[in-house]
């Protein structure tokens, strides 16, 4: 089956050991089912397995991908579930201290067909596009935990995302408009604030700007280049939500802001298979469509990769199978 997939590993240049080519089809094991994709997301983490960053060299070839749509051997239409817990695991998966993203243990989703856990597929809500489904495995879920999970606000409450224009960071925007919160977002590029106020924020701002007031949450996948900016902005009591280090871990924790004012600073990873199914049931109801930054054939997967490497992505890239 045509598939994308690592073939070999570069810190320097990740995108040099990327593939498209056939692969073995899955060979699914007792208690999984096989989805034919119609299409699949790319993420962040795709570049960091090129990087050799969560992939074992040993486990290549390995297809990439964590995010997909299409339909089960029984003609179900569903979205995947990217996070695969460990044989006998029960309750929450992304506890699971032995867990796995596809394309980690599992072969991945940028692919005709994918072999995952009977549990690890949730149904597609009728009418939600193909393009539209393939956002919300990680990204998405990723949004959806920060926001709902984790800083746990109420409609109303005023909440900052840092760096607007990234899966995660538009995901936040758009769900959280949709549930009735004031989303503030920043950003140093001028048209991506300008995107991020299309897509529902009430105010943009330059990273690292004073804000009129303070926050009741920040949401933050940047780390170092924002950490004071984001703990500065909370109100006390506030919560900082944090699911990634782009620019790297912070030289400075600010405890004494932390502890002073009672801040709460909460880890946060992908979500639960529960989670999906909300996040699905939500976008499908409120008329939500995420964006989506641009799409390409499978077969020309390498021109989405650079699109993804790229300062102007704003939004999900997405396969087309």
């Amino acid at each position: 089956m045509l598939a994308v997939y690592a073939a070999r590993q570069s810190a320097d240049d990740p995108l040099s050991g990327l593939e498209v080519g056939e692969q073995p089809d899955p060979r699914p094991q007792q208690g999984w089912t096989t989805v034919t994709l119609r299409t699949s997301g790319l993420n962040h983490h795709d570049l960091w397995s090129l990087k050799g960053v969560g992939l074992a060299s040993e486990r290549l070839p390995m297809i990439l991908g964590c995010d997909g749509a299409g339909t089960t051997e029984d003609g179900r239409e569903v979205i995947v579930h990217a996070v695969v817990a460990s044989p006998g695991w029960l309750g929450d998966e992304t506890l699971d201290p032995r867990r796995t993203l596809l394309s980690e243990l599992h072969p991945g989703t940028m692919a005709e067909r994918v072999a995952v856990p009977e549990r690890n597929v949730v149904p597609k809500p009728a009418g939600m596009s193909w393009e539209h489904a393939a956002c919300l495995s990680t990204a998405w879920l990723t949004a959806y935990r920060m926001l709902f999970t984790n800083a746990a606000v109420q409609p109303g409450a005023t909440v900052l995302v840092q760096g607007a224009g990234g899966g995660v960071a538009t995901a936040l925007v758009q769900l959280g408009a949709a549930a009735g919160l004031r989303v503030w977002a920043t950003s140093r590029d001028e048209g991506k604030r300008a995107r991020a106020l299309e897509l529902g924020a009430a105010e943009t701002f330059e990273s690292g700007a004073r804000l009129p007031e303070r926050v009741d949450a920040v949401l933050d996948t940047v780390g170092a280049a924002v950490w004071r900016h984001s703990v500065k902005s909370l109100v006390p009591g506030g919560t900082l939500v944090t699911a990634g280090a782009t620019s790297g871990d912070p030289s400075r924790t600010e405890l004494a802001d932390i502890f002073f004012r009672q801040l709460r600073v909460v880890g946060s990873t992908m979500g639960n298979r529960a989670e999906l199914e909300r996040l699905a049931s939500f976008v499908a109801e409120r008329g939500i469509e995420p964006a989506i930054d641009s799409t390409h054939a499978l077969s020309q997967a390498r021109a989405g990769f650079e699109r993804l490497a790229g300062e102007e992505l704003f939004g999900k890239v997405v396969l087309t199978h």
